[in-house]
C-alpha cells in the first residue's frame, strides 16, 4: 500500500504573509510593482483588518477562526477580487 504524504493547511487563518500567499502558490519574492501584485498587497491589508475584526468579535486566535461569507474570497490571493473602494474594511 503506497502512502501519501498531504501537507495539511490549517484551517484557521493567519497573520503570516508568507503562509496566506502560499494558499495561491505564491511567495513573497513573486510579488513587483505591476498592477497585480499591487492588488494583491491590498488584498492582503483586507484580509488583515477582517480577520483582526474576526479575532476581537469572537476572543480568538487566528488559527481559530475561519472567515467565511463576504470575507472568504480574502482567504486566497486574487487580484481579480480586489475592489477599488474600502467597503470591504467598513463592512
Amino acid at each position: 500500500m503506497e502512502s501519501i504524504n498531504t501537507i495539511q493547511e490549517p484551517l484557521g487563518e493567519t497573520t503570516d504573509v508568507e503562509v496566506w500567499l502560499s494558499r495561491a502558490g505564491l511567495k513573497f519574492a513573486d510579488l513587483g510593482q505591476d498592477e497585480a501584485s499591487k492588488a494583491i498587497r491590498k488584498q492582503w491589508r483586507e484580509y488583515q483588518a477582517a480577520v483582526h475584526k474576526c479575532c476581537v468579535a469572537l476572543h480568538q486566535p487566528p488559527e481559530t477562526v475561519h472567515l467565511s461569507g463576504i470575507y472568504a474570497k480574502l482567504r486566497i490571493p486574487n487580484h481579480k477580487y480586489i475592489k477599488n473602494d474600502e467597503s470591504v474594511l467598513n463592512s
